[in-house]
């Protein structure tokens, strides 16, 4: 498909056939998104799936993935554009080698664009080769520093960029722009007005059990209802870092290559480290919390037949 989706349900379709379960309202949103041009804002805790939904659209529409990976000190000149200091150097000696004196001249051309290196989001302003526009997905846009915002904000209002010595680069197309936050710190309202807002929670054990007969086919029925309640138990828990999704189908994934068919005690307390990410949740769990925990999933799973 290249087309957009026009309607909700061709988004449902669209995140189903890349392999993503998700629930009507955040087909909505996307298709709102989509439709009207806007980026999309997605927040929720790491894990939940916030960033795959940028991968799917770009597999399912055909168009190409232009990915800027956030970080603290991140700049224009990695995020945008620089010039090609090296390139305009040697441009600059051969002019003088030749007797070219000229500056204005030389100037005008070695900023031009044959001398630009264009970051993600220049590049996300043109179309690919098929003439489509690319999908842009702003990865954990929180772990940059707050000053780099404003350097977004003409690209999300305007699909623009100025380049003081050559002028705006416009986009034809608007790019279908993706946006994610894992809320480590509050992203400013400027940017947010931009764009349209969802926030993406921890799944219910339904949608997890699907996800997981999604992502890990083959799986016991059993088996996925065992791991799944045991991880949305652990949620409950005053932990560190929950367990998200991701960590659910790793953990899956780990135990089908350990060929278990049931949860026991011995298997959690090696495994955990698939699930928890820091030493003081697993220390937290491990031992008599995990026999207990797991105890009490069986029991209730037990009950609910």
């Amino acid at each position: 498909m290249t087309a957009l989706p026009q309607s909700v349900d061709t988004v449902l379709e669209c995140l189903t056939q890349g392999r993503y379960v998700a629930d009507r309202s955040l087909a909505t949103a996307l298709f709102l998104a989509l439709k009207l041009h806007r980026p999309l804002f997605l927040e929720g805790e790491a894990g939940v799936g916030k960033t795959e939904i940028g991968k799917v659209l770009s597999e399912t529409l055909g168009r190409r993935l232009i990915r800027l990976q956030c970080y603290e000190g991140l700049d224009v000149a990695s995020a945008v554009y620089e010039w090609n200091y090296s390139l305009q150097m040697i441009e600059i000696r051969i002019a003088e080698a030749t007797g070219d004196r000229d500056r204005s001249a030389i100037e005008e051309g070695i900023f031009s664009e044959r001398f630009l290196i264009k970051r993600p989001l220049l590049q996300a302003l043109e179309p690919d080769v098929s003439g489509l526009a690319p999908v842009l997905l702003i990865d954990e846009l929180d772990r940059t520093d707050e000053p780099f915002e404003a350097f977004l904000l003409e690209v999300l209002s305007d699909f623009q960029v100025t380049i003081p010595e050559i002028g705006t680069v416009k986009a034809k197309e608007p790019p279908i722009v993706i946006i994610t936050s894992n809320r480590t710190r509050e992203i400013h309202d400027a940017i947010k007005r931009r764009c349209f807002y969802f926030w993406i929670d921890y799944p219910d054990a339904r949608r997890e059990r699907e996800i997981i007969a999604m992502k890990v086919p083959g799986v016991a029925e059993a088996l996925t209802r065992q791991i799944v309640a045991f991880v949305q138990a652990l949620r409950k828990k005053d932990l560190f870092k929950l367990p998200g999704v991701a960590e659910t189908i790793d953990w899956t994934n780990a135990l089908v290559q350990l060929d278990k068919i049931d949860l026991d005690p011995e298997t959690i307390n090696s495994t955990l480290g698939v699930l928890l990410k820091y030493q003081d949740d697993i220390e937290k769990i491990r031992g008599s919390e995990a026999a207990q925990l797991l105890t009490q999933v069986k029991t209730e799973l037990a009950a609910s037949r």
